[in-house]
């Protein structure tokens, strides 16, 4: 740990509260805590804890008038951002201070390429010109390990994975080389073996620059092997803060001990192996062309899909593994219809490849997705009431109204929100909240196919546990077929009948996910499981993408 020296940053009495109509909503309350310079305080705790909340308030980027600090000090190298000017909050924010956000696809551009998100903080901080920031550029994509990051300069975010678009917000943050990181969930979309390399690369900045770090997180095993100190919240308070290893060794409160046992467990349902084929794919490609020049002709092909075969039946749950970039997701689209493909797919025997949209619009209540960004999945116009229904009265029009808010009240029970907040707009939910309400989502149409892309990524350990029961339960009582697309492959053990290891578009292993746990065959299988498992001893020289 850090010798003790003059916080850099010293939080004292901090309270939030949020407006809604007539009422207030305390968010965090009383809360305080230092760090300094080199130093990495983590704060811990479940979905809707307050931790987000405390972090942004940091550099006051809640939502004013609606949010505000009844009590409390923010002092930043002995200046009080709370009371701040707008010009001085400017200089801090990008500069001195930066964030990593726990949603990329929300906090990078749709409209810009990567070259100029990251030109941009580079023109505007540190005065480099158009060719001295391109390189500067590929240097910092260099660093958080996109592999060939010339070619990668002119996609949109769109065109790259989860784990390659959290990265891309990595580099931005570093870029000027901050006096503190503010990381909220900064690994939740990255799979293992990148974790690994992310958390190296910030602890060597770390140690280069004398950077501090405020990492907001739920996973507790990179807790504790990468914060100095820890602070354990629970509705909106710290109930429990010290050295990581006394905390995590000897817990004084209920609620750290709780956390600190929460992890899913269990065992998949037994499948059976004669259960009907729900979804089957036969030599899978999804090429995408690489077009260059002034007429942008094709010069090649990134092949994300080439050549998968798989088969879901009925009551199993096929896991589909690998780094980000491998392929995992372009395959569980392509078998959705959402991209184009070229194979053979059929959905409960019928093919469905080359069927046109409105051919496709009845099977769409059978076949459902619950995506990795929920907060770019659900339309922040609408409800949660009305988002969860909107698919019943597209394919459930008989139901009445009070039956449809029914099956709504039913589908929050389920994922373990309070049907009171259905009314509520998804930017009033945490992170882990929002996901929830993207599964209860897909789950109110009864369907017999899911994909699941990442759909723990976002939650903390007791509610990945919830939701992993949960998905067994409603797996046994309507014979559901999951296609279950992770990095996590603690939850993949607990979820998964078999497993499919994808790397560079291709299948390197598969076969019953318990096989394959116990004695992988392939190198690269052997690199994420021990990735996965014990992650301070996995290679990182084949996380590059």
């Amino acid at each position: 740990m850090p010798a003790m020296t003059s916080p850099l940053l010293s939080v004292r009495d901090l309270s939030v509260e949020f407006a809604q109509g007539d009422r207030t909503t305390l968010a965090v309350d009383r809360v305080s805590f230092d760090l300094a310079k080199g130093e990495t305080l983590a704060i811990v705790g479940e979905s809707g804890s307050g931790k987000s909340v405390t972090a942004m308030s940091v550099v006051r980027l809640l939502n004013y008038p609606a949010a505000s600090h009844p009590s409390g000090r923010i002092l930043f190298d002995g200046e009080d951002l709370l009371t701040a000017s707008d010009a001085a909050l400017r200089k801090v924010r990008g500069n001195r201070i930066t964030m990593v956000f726990q949603e990329p696809m929300t906090s990078l551009n749709p409209l810009h390429t990567i070259e100029r998100q990251i030109g941009e903080i580079l023109s505007i901080h540190k005065g480099l010109g158009e060719s001295a920031a391109r390189r500067r550029t590929v240097e910092l994509l260099t660093e958080v390990g996109i592999q060939d990051p010339e070619t990668r300069l002119s996609a949109y975010p769109h065109q790259l994975s989860g784990g390659q678009r959290q990265r891309v917000m990595i580099a931005m943050a570093l870029a000027n080389e901050p006096d503190l990181l503010i990381a909220d969930e900064p690994t939740t979309a990255l799979d293992v073996t990148v974790q690994a390399q992310i958390l190296q690369l910030l602890k060597d900045l770390q140690a280069r620059l004398g950077m501090a770090i405020l990492f907001i997180t739920h996973d507790l095993g990179i807790v504790e092997r990468f914060a100095d100190t820890v602070c354990v919240m629970t509705r909106g308070q710290i109930v429990e803060k010290g050295p990581t290893r006394t905390v995590f060794a000897d817990p004084q409160h209920a609620y750290t001990r709780h956390l600190l046992a929460a992890a899913p467990r269990g065992e998949p349902p037994v499948a059976d192996p004669s259960a009907p084929v729900v979804m089957e794919a036969d030599d899978l490609k999804v090429w995408f062309p690489i077009r260059r020049g002034f007429l942008k002709r094709t010069v090649g092909h990134i092949k994300a899909v080439d050549g998968v075969s798989v088969t879901v039946r009925a009551g199993q749950t096929l896991g589909i593994v690998g780094e980000s970039g491998s392929g995992k997701t372009t395959l569980g689209l392509a078998l959705l219809r959402l991209i184009g493909s070229e194979g053979r797919i059929a959905f409960t025997g019928r093919v469905i490849q080359g069927l046109k949209s409105n051919q496709m619009r009845p099977l769409r209540r059978d076949i459902q997705v619950v995506f990795q960004d929920p907060f770019g999945s659900l339309s922040p116009r609408m409800s949660v009431a009305d988002i969860i229904g909107e698919g019943l009265l597209v394919h459930a029009r008989d139901l009445s109204a009070g039956e449809r808010e029914r099956r709504v009240i039913q589908a929050l029970e389920e994922v373990g929100l309070d049907p009171d907040t259905r009314h509520r707009y998804p930017h009033e939910f945490s992170g882990g909240q929002r996901q929830r309400i993207a599964i209860a989502r897909a789950m109110a149409l009864n369907p017999k196919f899911v994909m699941l892309d990442e759909p723990t990524s976002a939650l903390d350990m007791s509610v990945q546990a919830q939701v992993v029961d949960l998905l067994r339960d409603l797996q046994r009582r309507h014979g559901l077929a999951y296609l279950f697309i992770s990095h996590d492959l603690k939850v993949v053990k607990a979820l998964a009948n078999d497993l499919v290891v994808m790397r560079h578009g291709k299948v390197v292993e598969a076969g019953p996910a318990a096989e394959v746990f116990a004695a992988p065959k392939q190198p690269y299988t052997q690199a994420l499981l021990a990735a996965a498992f014990k992650l301070e001893t996995a290679p990182v020289g084949i996380v590059r993408e």
